[in-house]
């Protein structure tokens, strides 16, 4: 099984499917279709049926029941695109056998080392994929990919294993927040889902951030410096003054945990015209609320002193906690760690800083928490996986579906 699910995950690392957050299409960019023809391909071969690819790029394929059990129909998600933060055009997988725990010569002017990488002394003995230090390795998400394939193609060859009715579903754009916009709940038919796009060995998610994007404009007016006294008005003095109401501490690089941020992403000004661009991240929707405010009354104060016109400022939220959605079914959640617990893995339940597919659909009327996949250092060129924990999140797989079937009646 190791082999089948590093095979995959090479072979898919290889095709470029990054997302682009300033396209307006679904998907983002039209290369996600170069995977998921293949993807849809490799479903038939395996033997599932009720395939379907729409033009939005929303890959559906069942693998039917084989219990006389009556089951709830559950899914597995994984998304094709990769992040927009670093390249993932002519990707170079390198696979090191037996890693020996010292620093990986990715290549020749670039090594990752266990002292800049400490988790790398996790992976002793193991099989590791990486990059070649030029491009990022994309297990966010093609090792989840990888894994559901392995999990569906060992059912289908292992009939004697029982589960109820499976759907599969490989998705767009997760990396610039769309991927469920156009996901068909209905049509997908599932009764709760898993997404296999965590990170390391043992992450068990249902808790994610609330989320919201801030825009914030100001506007001045330029005049020569040199005859500017009250005439001038600098957009950038009154963007810094907006900035300066931020709380200096509830910034991502001073939290963790349950804790929140408001996150300036972008500042571009000129005198005339000056944007900032936040998002605003808390698990607790009354903090979140919270600092939303704190940013409209910091707005208010802006205009107070220079006028209504002189600054706008739009929010609008993107996602929600899933946890609230998942709670009154979390034995979805714990179906999910007893299976983790079979194969003598230890559940790691921190709350997700950040989101997921899940997120948006557990609001859409799908449950559905979070599994490891494996990768570490996503979204960069040192990012990696072990084969050994894509082989236990294939494993995972296959154990959720017969607890599931078990429980049937």
């Amino acid at each position: 099984m190791k082999e089948q699910v590093i095979e995959r995950l090479i072979r898919y690392a290889k095709i470029d499917t990054q997302s682009d957050f300033t396209s307006e299409t679904t998907p983002s960019t039209q290369k996600q279709f170069d995977l998921l023809h293949v993807l849809k391909d490799e479903l038939a071969a395996i033997g599932l049926t009720d395939i379907t690819l729409d033009a939005n790029g929303y890959l559906f394929a069942t693998l039917e029941a084989n219990t006389d059990k009556k089951v709830p129909t559950i899914g597995f998600l994984a998304h094709v695109d990769t992040t927009t933060d670093f390249t993932g055009t002519n990707v170079k997988p390198q696979r090191i056998d037996n890693y020996d725990g010292g620093a990986i010569q990715l290549n020749e002017n670039l090594a990752m080392s266990p002292t800049d990488f400490p988790e790398l002394k996790n992976y002793v003995g193991q099989t590791l994929i990486t990059t070649d230090g030029t491009t990022l390795l994309g297990a966010d998400d093609k090792a989840g990919i990888a894994e559901i394939m392995t999990a569906m193609e060992y059912l289908v060859n292992n009939p004697s294993i029982k589960h109820g009715k499976l759907r599969v579903a490989f998705t767009p754009d997760e990396e610039i927040g769309r991927g469920p916009h156009k996901f068909d709940v209905a049509a997908f038919g599932a009764d709760y889902a898993y997404t296999m796009d965590g990170g390391p060995l043992g992450e068990l998610q249902y808790e994610s951030f609330n989320a919201a994007g801030v825009k914030v404009v100001t506007k001045g007016t330029s005049v020569h410096p040199g005859s500017a006294k009250n005439k001038m008005v600098n957009a950038i003095t009154m963007a810094i003054a907006f900035q300066n109401e931020m709380p200096t501490d509830e910034v991502p690089e001073k939290t963790d945990g349950y804790e929140g941020f408001i996150h300036l992403m972008g500042f571009n000004g000129a005198i005339e015209h000056t944007e900032l661009s936040y998002i605003v991240r808390d698990h607790d929707r009354q903090k979140f609320e919270a600092k939303k405010q704190l940013m409209l009354d910091a707005a208010a104060k802006i205009k107070a002193q220079y006028g209504e016109d002189a600054l706008s400022i739009t929010m609008e939220d993107q996602y929600y906690n899933m946890g609230e959605k998942i709670e009154p079914v979390k034995e979805i959640v714990d179906i999910a760690r007893v299976a983790m617990e079979k194969l003598d893995i230890t559940p790691i339940t921190l709350p997700i800083r950040g989101g997921t597919d899940g997120s948006q659909l557990s609001y859409m009327g799908l449950p559905t928490p979070n599994i490891f996949a494996g990768g570490e250092n996503m979204h960069g060129k040192f990012e990696y996986v072990s084969g050994e924990t894509m082989e236990k999140a294939t494993q995972v797989i296959i154990e959720i579906v017969q607890l599931f079937e078990q429980q049937g009646k």
